[in-house]
């Protein structure tokens, strides 16, 4: 606050004393009163009204400066009115009354809506684990077939358990912390898992598999790495070309590991890859080829942060596309 501010929002009452100063000496000088008088009691008068003045703007700015230090210094800043020390005014103190029983409404909503979205996550991890098991016995009954019905099934019954290893995933993206385990693991375990549960998508697109380099030793959550991985491979295995090829290789880059998935797909428009992570992103092909959903590579970004990897998505349309996933070394995982 600035004291010109400070004497703008005064402005009416400054208009108003000098409109009463003027009548009163109008008054006094159609009765009598000299000239000279009059002069005196402005110089006596308009020091004592400026001295108020300044005395209040360093008043209430002091004031102002307290209570933004208060708010600059709490992590939880919904808890203002809390902190505050006690009002020096009558109005103050109905404001900041005011403004607690704003805030413990809105404190009782949030715990509110986050009371329902724990409820629904808990819901919808249940569903999954109870939808699991009709699945398995659909693919026991699955083995008794032969031939075309068998191979489109299965390829339909993996299409079913990768939707609803998305929905689960995407339920516990707000707090991965309660399900994940962070330890040094194989890079060759997570992609020969990984490859193991796509197994079906893969050959169903003729999709032939190479690797490179993969004896390399990271720290990450497998499960977590896995489902990541996988997003990327069935985008991969989506939008192929002919004579389609996944490339998954690694290589140390200082005390960083990076794995890299490269295919020889369609590609992706230049217009669209400062996009391709953002929630509900189809793009051209996705519209095209139909059954895309935009949130594989969201989920992808979400996770990925919560487990300190960077990701990043190069690719040239008709050329393919190449994902590259950043592994931190065992020093930078303090913030997991």
């Amino acid at each position: 606050m600035t004291f010109g501010s400070f004497l703008s929002d005064r402005l009416g009452r400054i208009i108003l004393w000098s409109a009463c100063f003027a009548a009163a000496a109008l008054f006094l000088f159609a009765t009598g009163t000299q000239t000279g008088v009059l002069i005196i009691l402005l110089l006596i008068l308009l020091p004592i009204f400026l001295t108020v003045q300044a005395w209040d703007y360093i008043r209430r700015r002091s004031r102002l400066t307290e209570l933004e230090s208060i708010l600059e210094n709490l992590d939880e800043k919904y808890l203002f009115t809390e902190c505050v020390p006690a009002a020096d005014s009558l109005y103050e103190r109905c404001l900041f009354d005011l403004m607690r029983r704003a805030g413990q409404a809105m404190i009782s909503a949030v715990s509110d809506a986050k009371a329902a979205q724990r409820e629904y996550r808990e819901y919808v991890e249940s569903w999954v684990h109870e939808v699991k098991a009709p699945i398995t016995a659909a693919r026991l009954v699955c083995r008794q077939l032969d031939g075309q019905s068998r191979r489109k099934l299965e390829y339909e019954l993996a299409q079913i358990e990768t939707h609803i290893e998305r929905a689960l995933f995407y339920a516990r993206a707000d707090s991965p912390e309660c399900d994940c385990v962070i330890r040094q693991i194989l890079l060759s375990e997570i992609v020969s898992q990984t490859v193991e549960n796509h197994r079906t998508l893969l050959l169903q697109n003729g999709i032939r598999i190479e690797t490179q380099g993969l004896d390399c030793q990271v720290f990450t959550d497998k499960k977590w790495a896995v489902f990541i991985l996988g997003q990327l491979l069935q985008n991969a295995a989506r939008y192929h070309g002919e004579n389609p090829v996944i490339t998954i290789s690694a290589k140390p880059l200082g005390t960083q590991t990076q794995l890299t998935v490269r295919d020889n797909g369609i590609g992706i428009p230049a217009h669209e890859l400062p996009r391709v992570f953002d929630r509900g992103f189809t793009g051209s092909n996705g519209r095209a080829r139909g059954g895309a959903t935009g949130m594989g590579l969201y989920l992808c970004k979400k996770l990925s942060g919560f487990l300190n990897l960077d990701i990043r998505l190069t690719s040239e349309e008709g050329a393919g596309t190449c994902a590259a996933l950043m592994f931190p070394s065992k020093g930078n995982l303090s913030k997991l």
